[in-house]
């Protein structure tokens, strides 16, 4: 992944898209820290998404509520 500063990718914002068009990952900086990331189409969040939902489904089976209800856990919550 290359990195380049906000100016320079104002400056050059075509040539950066060809690049990114062929699969380089460039994260733009803002005087020194990383404001954005630019990805090629279909990279960015489809196998996070699914890694995601695998994790929240895992952690789900994981925990049972011993019998109470929605409803009960909400009445508590209230007290």
């Amino acid at each position: 992944m290359r990195t380049i500063g906000a100016y320079e990718a104002k400056t050059h914002l075509p040539r950066l898209l060809d690049e990114v068009a062929k699969g380089e990952r460039i994260t733009i900086t803002k005087h020194g820290m990383p404001v954005a990331v630019l990805v090629p189409p279909g990279s960015a969040g489809t196998s996070d998404a699914d890694a995601i939902m695998a994790r929240i489904l895992e952690l789900r089976r994981g925990n049972r509520l011993n019998g109470l209800s929605i409803r009960e856990l909400i009445d508590e919550g209230r007290r």
